[in-house]
């Protein structure tokens, strides 16, 4: 049997919540990330919300929240209906939950993806994929710009650019006005390519450039598999994030059986 949860929702905004303080996108983040990707362990106790915020993996920036502040973010979160707490049949220790589901319409993909950003800020396509399939099987780029089109519609995500753009970078949008974040904007002609690349490439290309000038075709397939090595060293990346998570979490689940 499920613990019950209290009704928070009850007293929570009609509307969509569009602003959260940094304190409160990390705890909410660890509450959506850890119910996808640890689903045996959650609702969670506020010991587990800590570590979550605070781990070292994953996050960005790290930070070192006590278990006070905790405490005061997920009260804010349960006023806001983003969050509730939840009684275990003992009634000894409080656990947490999200109420992401309940306030908004997303999709799972959207929800993973969101709760990315939530924990790291702005990233790229091919981060993001790798990352929030952690969470949400995302097959490829092109199901996570679909998820992502329909989050920059409803207005919770924010691009540098079209979406099939190399070099697009993707950010949320509940920064509160108070942080003075600097929205995301297009800038017109994509990311340039940085100086010792474009230096290499205009050396190979000098001696056959009497002989014959590129056709546009070889140019867009150049382009396209450019494209393509960025995105999988960021999805790379990505992945050696995911198996430090894994090993930090399995340190933790070491020390917690006294290991």
């Amino acid at each position: 049997m499920e613990p019950a949860a209290a009704h928070d929702e009850d007293n929570a905004p009609s509307e969509p919540v569009r602003e959260l303080r940094k304190a409160q996108r990390r705890v909410l983040g660890v509450l959506v990330e850890k119910a996808l990707t640890t689903p045996e362990y959650y609702p969670l106790t506020l010991k587990a919300v800590t570590a979550g915020c605070n781990q070292k993996s994953n996050r960005d920036p790290v930070t070192s929240f006590s278990e006070e502040q905790v405490l005061e973010t997920l009260d804010e979160l349960r006023e806001l209906g983003l969050a509730a707490v939840v009684h275990t049949e003992s009634g000894r220790t409080a656990r947490y939950r999200h109420y992401m589901r309940h306030r908004y319409s997303f999709t799972e993909p959207q929800l993973a993806i969101l709760t990315e950003l939530l924990l790291r800020g702005r990233q790229t396509p091919g981060e993001l994929r790798a990352r929030a399939s952690r969470m949400v099987a995302i097959e490829n780029l092109d199901q996570l710009r679909d998820a992502l089109a329909g989050l920059v519609e409803q207005g919770y995500a924010q691009t540098s650019g079209p979406l099939e753009r190399r070099g697009v970078e993707i950010d949320h949008t509940f920064y509160p006005m108070s942080e003075g974040r600097t929205p995301l904007h297009d800038t017109g002609a994509g990311p340039a390519e940085e100086p010792a690349t474009l230096e290499l490439e205009q050396r190979a290309r000098a001696p056959f450039a009497a002989a014959a000038r590129p056709s546009p075709a070889s140019e867009g397939t150049l382009e396209e598999l450019r494209r393509e090595s960025r995105e999988l060293r960021e999805e790379i990346e990505a992945l050696r994030d995911e198996f430090r998570a894994l090993d930090q979490r399995f340190e933790e689940l070491r020390r917690d059986l006294g290991g």
